[in-house]
């Protein structure tokens, strides 16, 4: 690797590594759009740990990101060069509007390191985007799912990865439960929508029944907001089956 790519590097760690220098990235990405949907994307990262985030996402891969809003994860990831497609969805045709005003100049690849994102308004009721991806992400948004429906959420996040694939999963903490309210009365202002939070020792149990393996765990804060992060790595036939005999021997 040349003294300029490790450079290259290096400053893109450092623009990815605060919140306030992802807020600034984050003013690039949404320049157009309406101004209140645009600030919230520039305002976000003060309240979302994205700069933990975007390490667990491979080099080179290709993302599905479930319930993208107005498409700032993906930008950002983008904007990384740690990918080489994203696809986003969410039934907000709003969002999915503001979403493709940032995503405009990337459309089209001028180089190995540029990305490629496509955002579709898709409708609870109607199929995800077809995989397989290397990663899924759905980031806040299964406190907004009805509980019947949530295992579900899992179930097909699961089915959109390729075998060895990663899903990065991070909702809003139930506990303490002054945090919850907090996150629930910001839920009320700006959705407005009562918000079901899943217990994410469940999220790890529907993940476990779906093939997929617990490699990261982390809980935070950011202001009075508090956050649940797992990720999780698909298993292969094989790694299920050795997983199964571990398991008989235990």
């Amino acid at each position: 690797m040349s003294e300029a790519t490790d450079q290259t590097i290096a400053d893109r760690e450092a623009e990815f590594g605060t919140p306030g220098a992802i807020s600034a990235v984050a003013r690039r990405l949404f320049m157009t759009g309406p101004r209140m949907l645009r600030s919230l994307q520039h305002y976000r990262p003060f309240i979302c740990p994205f700069e933990e985030m975007i390490g667990h996402v491979p080099t080179g891969s290709s993302v599905l990101d479930v319930g993208c809003g107005g498409g700032l994860w993906l930008g950002l990831l983008w904007a990384s060069g740690r990918i080489r497609r994203g696809v986003g969805f969410d039934s907000s045709s709003k969002a999915i509007e503001l979403a493709r005003h940032m995503s405009a100049p990337t459309r089209v690849s001028d180089g190995p390191e540029a990305g490629q994102l496509e955002f579709r308004c898709v409708p609870v009721e109607e199929p995800w985007p077809e995989g397989p991806f290397d990663v899924v992400s759905v980031i806040d948004v299964m406190h907004h799912v009805p509980r019947a429906s949530q295992m579900e959420v899992i179930r097909l996040a699961a089915t959109r990865l390729r075998a060895g694939g990663v899903l990065i999963y991070k909702d809003m903490c139930s506990r303490p439960l002054w945090r919850a309210a907090a996150n629930r009365v910001h839920d009320l202002v700006l959705a407005r929508q009562w918000i079901r939070y899943a217990p994410v020792a469940q999220v790890e149990r529907w993940a476990g029944e779906h093939g997929l393996k617990l490699v990261h765990s982390r809980e935070s804060q950011r202001l009075w907001y508090g956050h649940e992060l797992r990720v999780f790595v698909k298993m292969s036939r094989t790694g299920m089956g050795e997983l199964d005999r571990e398991a008989l021997r235990s």
